[in-house]
Order: structure tokens, then sequence, then C-alpha cells
């Protein structure tokens, strides 16, 4: 095409069509396959709490009224169940449009921004959107490195995305180390606390970022409701001081959570049995998927998520590609990394009993031929 014909159509501004799509995990199987367990999104084997299908099904007879533009009784319900002032909570079309917004309000061009080589896909393509320079820093052992992070700063940084626990691969940093970072940082330089996992940790030296959020002015922590339950609703929400508040509600969408995710929200956050039940499953699953693909031979990176990072041998018959082809004809959908940074690994979303033990099956049988 030449530049007269380029000229005569609106074009994105530069550097927007060197962004590379963020592409999710896939849901289909062949059509010859009877059962699909779809292990490919880090999505809840248990389904919504109950009492959100019945508060968003309330919903559907006043979907003319517009939504509480400030989500105000979401935001009371989230500060009930986590023991915070409301007024610090800013709730979202799923966390991804937080992370989004932080990155339009906090960074412009030229600006640079720090992400580890594994991390969530997203904080690269929302720092390009606005123009600013993604900067990758190398992991330790699959695990964020906090050494690492503070080496990369320099005068251009504005923000460091952080996911704790991270996506894919699971692994998490100790508070003790996060602090370590925060108290590295120059203090006009913002920490993104990523925590959209952190139901699901189980142990003693983790931290989701509230306190660390209370007593600073450059940290903020993201959530979601995706992964107990609500990943269709879409709802996420921030935890921040007032100032990052203030200007985040200035640039979201008025109406950025719409009505059927805020009455399905505020349900399913107090209904603390069904989150409960789904960590308790994940707890026991995960132990066990981890254990037994081990078993196999196979290495996975250790997970305090819902879902494990499998590692396959460099042999072209049993490697990540060809199992992925193996497991899908037979039903089990999981996630291709090799945008991550891992070509030859797949993530198993943490499914219901059937699904888990049908995946490690199925693997045993492909490495045996």
């Amino acid at each position: 095409m030449n530049q007269a014909s380029d000229q005569a159509r609106p074009t994105p501004r530069a550097g927007i069509m060197e962004i590379e799509a963020y592409v999710p995990g896939k849901s289909t199987a062949p059509a010859s396959v009877a059962k699909v367990h779809k292990l490919s999104s880090n999505e809840n084997p248990l389904g919504p709490s109950p009492k959100a299908i019945e508060a968003a099904r309330d919903v559907a007879a006043k979907l003319d009224i517009y939504p509480d533009g400030t989500a105000r009784r979401l935001r009371e319900a989230i500060a009930e169940v986590h023991g915070l002032n409301p007024a610090n909570i800013v709730c979202s079309n799923g966390s991804d449009e937080i992370l989004g917004l932080l990155a339009q309000t906090y960074l412009a061009p030229g600006d640079e921004a720090v992400i580890t080589e594994h991390g969530f896909m997203v904080y690269k393509i929302y720092i390009q959107s606005a123009g600013a320079v993604p900067v990758s820093v190398k992991e330790t052992n699959e695990r964020a490195d906090v050494d690492a992070i503070l080496a990369a700063v320099t005068p251009r940084t504005r923000i460091i995305f952080l996911a704790n626990p991270n996506n894919p691969t699971g692994t998490y940093l100790p508070f003790q180390e996060v602090r370590r970072l925060h108290a590295g940082l120059p203090r006009n330089v913002l920490l993104v606390l990523d925590a959209a996992y952190a139901e699901y940790v189980r142990r003693n030296d983790y931290e989701a970022g509230v306190e660390l959020v209370a007593g600073a002015e450059n940290v903020v922590m993201t959530r979601t409701f995706s992964k107990l339950g609500l990943g269709g609703a879409r709802i996420g929400w921030m935890y921040a001081p007032m100032h990052v508040i203030d200007a985040i509600n200035r640039v979201r969408g008025p109406f950025n959570v719409n009505a059927t995710a805020i009455e399905a929200g505020i349900a399913a956050i107090r209904d603390r049995a069904h989150v409960e039940r789904s960590v308790a499953h994940n707890g026991t699953w995960l132990t066990w998927v981890s254990e037994e693909l081990t078993r196999l031979g196979l290495r996975v990176t250790p997970s305090v998520g819902n879902f494990v990072l499998i590692h396959f041998p460099d042999d072209k018959r049993h490697s990540a590609a060809a199992a992925d082809d193996y497991l899908s004809a037979r039903g089990y959908i999981l996630r291709r990394v090799s945008g991550y940074g891992f070509p030859n690994a797949l993530r198993m979303s943490i499914g219901t009993e059937e699904a888990n033990r049908g995946v490690v099956a199925a693997l045993a049988t492909f490495l045996k031929s």
C-alpha cells in the first residue's frame, strides 16, 4: 500500500501495532470429543457461589437501570470481609482494567515500567499502550528476583508490576522480600502488587499487600473475583492510598462495573463457606497433581496458586506441543505458555477430581508411547 492510501484512513499512533495481542487459553477440543475439561484459564472447578447465582438472577428484571457508578455496596462488602476502609477501594471490570488504568494514569511516553520475565503478559501490553517502555528482568528459579528488579530501576522508572503469586509459574515472594523491594524503591515509583491468586496461598510468610499499602504512599494491591468462581462477571478491585484512588476515579469509566456483577460479587464475597470449599479443594488437588506428575518424571514448578506449570522432556516425541495435542484429543484442554518464555511447558489449572485424575492418567500413557 502506498503512502497516499495510508493517509486516507485513520491509523493507530506509533507503537500500537507493535504490541503483541494477548491470547487467552483455548476452550475447545476436537468435535469428536464427548466431554471437555477446560483447564486452561485457572477457573474455579466448583463454579460460582449458589448465592451469587441467585443474586445475579434477581438483577434480571432491573437491567434497564444504570448501576451505582461508585459500586458502593460492593466496596463495602469487600471492606467488611477484608477489614478495609471502603474509601480506599476502587472496583473494576476485572483486575485487568485496574492494571490498565494504572498504566494510563502513571506512565507517559518514554517512561519505564519494570516487569519480570515470566510475569503476566498484560503488563507489557498496558505499558506499551501508554507509550512507555517495558523493562523485563530475569527471574531466579522461576521466581521474581528483588535484587534484579531494584537493579533495573532508573530515573525513568515509574511503575513496578509484581504478580505475587505469579502466573504462570505459581511461585511467590515472601512478605519480607516484598518489603525489601519496597524499601529500595524511590518514593515516586509505584509498586503494583497483583494478588489475583492470594486466596489460594497457604504460607505463613505470605502477605497479599494490605499492610504495606496501609503504611505507604506508593503501593497498591489489585485483586480479582475471577479465581473464586466469577470469571465471567469480570470483577476486580484495588486497595490503594487516597491520592491514587482520586486519580483512578478521574479516568475510569463512570459505570465500569455492571449491575449483575455488583450483586453477584456482594453475594460471592460474603459466602465464606463457598470460598473455604474452593480453597480446600484446591489445596488437596494441587498437592496431589504436583506429586503425581513428579512421579511420572515431569518437572513441576512448586505452585501456591490454583494451577501448576508442567515442564516436558526435550525430545519432540514427548514435548509440550505433543502432549498438548494428545491431551486435547482426549478432551483435556491445558494452556500453552510459549509467550511467557516456556516453549516446552504447559500450565494446568486444578480442576475437578475427574479432570485431575484424567490428565495424570493420560500423561502416564503419553509418556510411555
